[in-house]
């Protein structure tokens, strides 16, 4: 009997643990996605529209907002902005220079911060019609002028996305990051249990069109794929766009001399003549700078006779 009654309790201890990891599962399928964070900043970005506005046929903002709102919660970059923002620092400026604000604004040359990397979301290129009605394609003749051109990955049919962000070194035009993001309508399973507090963030970040329809969840869905798995790729390999381009070319703007050694009795390299191009090496002795020129001679030059190249 004894036998018998723990057979009986392990079999149920048994089932309780299949149905409880049943139900852990589906809680899991029902949790809202988690943006990415990091510790410490890979660097300053911009985010810039694509060229063709291919969110307003379906009365969404730009993904440059979107992918703003990513950008800030996940404190992976210092976030710039080269839009709206800008203007407004422009325009600021401009009266400052005309000497219309007071005295100690203390706005001016030099303060704005470089960013270090372009972030542009798009739309991947995909074949027309191959999975429905899709934006770029056999809607191309309902949207703006020249829209028609691009094939896009967005399917209004079966409610599928396939985004791409690419990012791009401003320095060295290098393009850092590529990568792909896809989503699709059965991936809004969570929405109804916590759809409210993941997309309670766009509205301030001018992104509140992408929560009020299904085809716009989607695409936030595909994009917060494309950037989770940029993140993660950046993480394990960081770059630094400052260390990657410590190069940048100078230009004379006195006549003078490149010398074989830091001193002025040293053999003569060649004559330096305004408006040359040349390029430091990150050697430098006091007033002295180690340089090479675009025939590839190497030498010495006092700094004085250079400035940075425009």
């Amino acid at each position: 009997m004894k036998i018998l009654d723990t057979v009986a309790r392990r079999v149920a201890a048994l089932a309780l643990i299949s149905v409880t990891g049943t139900a852990l599962t589906a809680v899991a399928a029902d949790a809202p996605p988690e943006i990415p964070t990091c510790a410490k900043k890979i660097g300053t970005l911009a985010v810039q529209e694509p060229q063709n506005a291919w969110w307003a046929s379906m009365n969404l903002e730009s993904p440059a907002a979107l992918i703003k709102v990513y950008v800030s919660q996940s404190k992976c970059f210092t976030l710039v902005d080269r839009g709206k923002g800008l203007q407004m620092a422009q325009q600021e400026r401009a009266l400052a220079a005309s000497g219309e604000e007071r005295v100690g604004s203390n706005v001016g040359k030099g303060q704005m911060k470089a960013a270090d990397y372009v972030l542009v979301p798009d739309i991947a290129s995909r074949n027309g019609n191959s999975g429905g009605t899709r934006i770029g394609g056999a809607l191309g003749g309902f949207l703006p002028h020249g829209f028609g051109a691009i094939v896009g990955g967005i399917s209004l049919k079966s409610k599928t996305a396939d985004v791409v962000l690419t990012m791009t070194d401003v320095r060295s035009t290098e393009q850092v990051a590529l990568e792909e993001g896809h989503a699709k309508k059965t991936d809004l399973g969570w929405g109804g249990g916590g759809g409210g507090g993941f997309f309670g963030g766009f509205a301030a970040g001018g992104a509140s069109s992408y929560a009020n329809t299904e085809i716009g969840q989607v695409i936030a869905m595909a994009y917060l794929d494309a950037y989770t798995k940029m993140v993660t790729e950046l993480k394990n390999n960081a770059p630094d766009a400052k260390a990657d381009n410590v190069q940048q070319s100078v230009s004379v703007i006195k006549v003078g001399k490149l010398y074989s050694d830091a001193n002025l009795k040293s053999a003569v390299v060649r004559d330096l003549d305004i408006g040359m191009t040349l390029y430091p090496t990150g050697d430098k002795v006091g007033v002295w700078w180690k340089v090479s020129d675009e025939l590839g001679n190497i030498g010495w030059v006092v700094s004085t006779q250079l400035q940075l190249a425009k």
